[in-house]
């Protein structure tokens, strides 16, 4: 039996400093498609998606996380132009410095209330993250 062809695998890091979850930090994308969004990237062949949402983090922002939870699956078809990818979303603590690195160009520590506008579905993700905050329950399945 072949293979079946398949969505690719993301990670998307919702990344709070200093112990202030209404703060997160975003990076501003080096590459198509261009925008503000969260740090995140693919995971590779082998690699735990726990493990590649860690490295990205890193990567990007080079900040050690810690992550707290998973806040989602996320698999709409249409949520990045390059093509169907199916994204696990953590929430994850960190302290120190973010600094831009990798595919960031510019990196940003943002206000849930004050957002730039966000790439891909990352603006759909963050809105769930506040409603997780508000009420301590997980986003429910759409």
């Amino acid at each position: 039996m072949p293979r079946p062809e398949t969505p690719s695998l993301t990670v998307d890091i919702i990344i709070t400093l200093y112990a202030n979850p209404e703060e997160v930090v975003l990076i501003e994308r080096k590459y198509p498609p261009f925008g503000w969004a969260l740090p995140g990237g693919f995971v590779d062949v082998g690699e735990r998606v726990e493990a590649a949402a860690v490295r990205e983090a890193k990567e990007e922002t080079c900040l050690d996380v810690q992550l707290q939870c998973l806040l989602g699956i996320y698999s709409d078809p249409g949520r990045d132009d390059r093509g169907h990818t199916v994204s696990a979303v953590y929430i994850a603590t960190a302290s120190g410095s973010p600094k831009a690195e990798d595919d960031a160009k510019n990196i940003g520590c943002f206000f849930l209330d004050k957002l730039p506008t966000l790439a891909f579905d990352h603006a759909q993700i963050l809105r769930d993250y506040q409603q997780y905050l508000a009420t301590g329950q997980l986003p429910s399945v759409k």
